[in-house]
């Protein structure tokens, strides 16, 4: 199974960063009405996918979200600019 990290643009034009194994339900999730969505997102849809890698395994997809995380805005619009 593949990990995946990725980048939200929400409607506010903030970013999220999450980890999943399923992008395009995980998008679907942030977009719905369901309780399967980030509390952030809920109050910003709509949201949509500007980014993603993938990992082979949680630990390193959650490593390299931690480190993303940590950015500042302008570097996240490098790495989403530069996908």
């Amino acid at each position: 199974m593949s990990w995946y990290v990725y980048i939200l643009k929400c409607n506010d034009e903030t970013l999220y960063t999450g980890i999943t194994t399923d992008l395009d339900r995980r998008v679907k999730e942030h977009n719905s009405d369901n309780q399967l969505g980030a509390k952030y997102t809920k109050a910003r849809r709509p949201v949509t996918l500007s980014y993603s890698e993938p990992y082979d395994n949680r630990s390193q997809a959650s490593q390299r979200e931690y480190q993303i995380k940590k950015y500042s805005r302008a570097k996240k619009l490098r790495l989403v600019d530069n996908k």
